[in-house]
């Protein structure tokens, strides 16, 4: 699972500690969209396109909450998933150890 991005300011909501049930959101082409606060939500509707194209790439790494493009992130195998992480080699260690609880935190 993939931790949602703020679309406007490109933070992650688990990182801000934002759980989806009570982010602000939006909908945007058929796509409810999650947001850090109600002023990235108007920020946003100001001008959609520029703002998902702005994160298009970007990923969170499940181990640090680090918010980065994909080109500057390294991935890996698990269960057949891609899973994107910050290139701190701590950070691949320390979800070698518990992988099933950094991936069920960018779920919730």
């Amino acid at each position: 699972m993939v931790s949602p991005i703020c679309p406007t300011c490109g933070c992650s909501l688990v990182r801000l500690g934002i759980e989806r049930s009570t982010a602000p959101s939006y909908e945007h082409n058929g796509r409810r969209l999650l947001f850090c606060c109600q002023g990235c939500v108007e920020l946003f509707a100001e001008d959609p396109e520029r703002h998902l194209a702005e994160v298009a790439d970007w990923i969170v790494c499940p181990t640090c909450l680090a918010e980065k493009p994909k080109a500057l992130a390294v991935s890996i195998t698990h269960r057949g998933q891609e899973i994107h992480f910050c290139r701190c080699p701590g950070c691949l260690e320390e979800f070698g150890r518990r992988p099933e609880e950094l991936l069920a935190r960018l779920a919730a």
